[in-house]
């Protein structure tokens, strides 16, 4: 029998974008540096590791987030707890929205993710640094 979804992955990320809003790289650029900014990074150790990183992002693997913001769990970041604005990001977008629905329904404000995520910061000639803290070429 074949598998029957009822919503697309697609339907739930603009869902979730609509809910939490986004900033372009135009916009985030602004943001970048600033006290009361944190650029969340959810890809996987091996995207920054082969494309670099956002500078000053903190790195958040998407499948500990929930865990890490929750204080009550055993693996709780601190980070999560600060006064700031939090702008998540993955790849493409995708992750980021969902993953920014699921802190905000967790309580966590004010948040938002990135449009187009980290491949559309390095194709406009945004700030990206290696893993080693280097700026990148």
């Amino acid at each position: 029998m074949a598998l029957k979804i009822r919503k697309s992955c697609q339907a739930l990320v603009e869902e979730a974008d609509a809910i939490v809003g986004h900033v372009t790289v135009d916009e985030a650029r602004g943001l970048l540096g600033r006290d009361d900014t944190l650029f969340i990074d959810l890809r996987d150790i091996r995207e920054l590791k082969r494309e670099g990183r956002i500078p000053g992002a903190f790195h958040c693997p998407r499948g500990l987030l929930e865990f890490w913001i929750d204080p009550d769990s055993p693996y709780h970041k601190p980070v999560f707890t600060e006064e700031k604005r939090f702008v998540f990001f993955c790849g493409g977008g995708w992750r980021s929205a969902l993953a920014a629905r699921s802190a905000l329904e967790m309580g966590l404000e004010p948040v938002t993710h990135l449009k187009g995520g980290f491949s559309e910061w390095r194709e406009a000639g945004a700030p990206v640094e290696r893993e080693d803290g280097e700026k990148a070429s």
